[in-house]
């Protein structure tokens, strides 16, 4: 055989090979890739899930993706992995696994679907930009049709399906009728003094909301959004109300004490040594429904709100099943996987609250989604806690 002939047939071969090696062997559905937005997507059953957050999130996706897996309408047709990484246990994040993956320019990898806080979220636009998610194609979301909720950057990239907020938890038994604004609070507290707490910043949500809530409520709406250092120089006033309400704060040995973790608020209040206190929605409900606290202590939203935050799906570009993630995105805002995060984790639904059995927890058919405030401030969190212990927690 002519060794330029028998060449040009190799070649033909190996690149016929290459081109089969490239779909991963298996059938590219046109119809999934006009679906997904992306062309020449692959058909493939597997959807791999990440997700991050403490225990009580864990159990909630091991039981949605069982759901889905089993019981949906998209049982058979895919199936869902959850990768799971316990918040607060690795050196590395699951935003800078993200951006590592992006920067290297990594392609079908298997980020086919992440779950990402409102902060998470705001730190991966802000480091990688919009252009690395999938724009979302509505059409293939017929369940977020009456979602109204959207987060305060990438709304067009990323799915909200649940929402959690800090509230006001109360002891109905001795505050039947809870502030309504944050003079009435104030007004409650000079009443009676030592009956209110709130956490150390930095060592749990609530207290942080609390705190920061309190400070940029005297700033412009757009502080609450922005990592710009000029609004630390505007925090005086914020500081200075918070040295004024210590006076008022739980005391123990004759000292306010500022409580270490949600949980730590929460027990003072069940305890009966405390009546109020800033806590998470979610937190507040599900140890109620599981008889760990008195029935008595129900929730309340104030205005100016505390801050809130909404739980999103979004779809990296370099990830390789845009179409299974699609369907579980559109299963988690049905009325099933709805009915199930309220009964698990007491999470606020993003669908209307009439269609789901809100027995035992009520109390979130009356927060308001729209009144959430979402703040992101990036690494200026960071200083705001180290003043508020210097500021405020040395006055004793």
């Amino acid at each position: 055989m002519n060794w330029k002939h028998w060449i040009a047939i190799s070649l033909t071969a190996l690149l016929t090979m290459s081109t089969v090696a490239g779909c991963g062997g298996g059938k590219t559905s046109e119809k999934d890739a006009s679906n997904a937005g992306v062309a020449g997507a692959v058909s493939k059953k597997k959807i791999t899930l990440w997700a991050t957050g403490s225990d009580n999130v864990r159990t909630i996706f091991e039981t949605l993706t069982k759901d889905f897996n089993t019981n949906s309408e998209y049982a058979g047709k895919f199936e869902v992995e959850l990768q799971f990484m316990l918040s607060g246990t690795g050196t590395q994040t699951l935003t800078d696994m993200i951006i590592a993956a992006h920067q290297a320019g990594e392609k079908d990898t298997s980020y086919d679907l992440v779950d990402l806080s409102g902060d998470d979220w705001s730190k991966l636009v802000s480091r990688i930009g919009e252009d690395a998610f999938v724009k979302l194609d509505q059409s293939q979301l017929p369940n977020a049709a009456k979602i109204t909720a959207k987060n305060s950057v990438g709304q067009d990239c990323s799915l909200p399906y649940r929402g959690t907020t800090v509230v006001l938890a109360y002891d109905s038994a001795k505050v039947p009728e809870p502030p309504k604004t944050v003079d009435d609070l104030v007004a409650w507290m000079k009443k009676n003094p030592g009956r209110f707490a709130y956490n150390t910043p930095g060592t749990g949500g609530a207290g942080d909301s609390f705190a920061r809530t309190s400070v940029y409520n005297t700033l412009p709406t757009e502080a609450i959004v922005s990592d710009d250092e000029k609004w630390v120089k505007e925090w005086d006033k914020g500081f200075a109300y918070l040295k004024d309400i210590h006076q008022y704060m739980y005391k123990s040995g004759g000292s306010v004490v500022y409580p270490n973790k949600n949980q730590g608020t929460l027990d003072l209040l069940n305890q009966g040594e405390i009546d109020m206190c800033p806590n998470w929605a979610d937190m507040v409900l599900s140890q109620r429904a599981k008889g760990a606290i008195k029935d008595s202590i129900k929730i309340a939203q104030i205005s100016p709100s505390f801050t809130g935050s909404l739980q999103s799906l979004v779809i990296p570009k370099f990830g390789s099943n845009n179409p299974g993630a699609y369907a579980f995105m559109n299963y988690i805002l049905s009325k099933q996987a709805q009915t199930i995060m309220v009964k698990e984790m007491a999470a606020i639904p993003l669908i209307d609250s009439k269609e789901i059995d809100l027995k035992g927890y009520e109390d979130l058919a009356n927060l308001d989604v729209s009144a959430f405030r979402i703040m992101s401030i990036g690494k200026l969190s960071t200083a705001f806690n180290e003043r508020w212990d210097r500021e405020i927690a040395t006055i004793g």
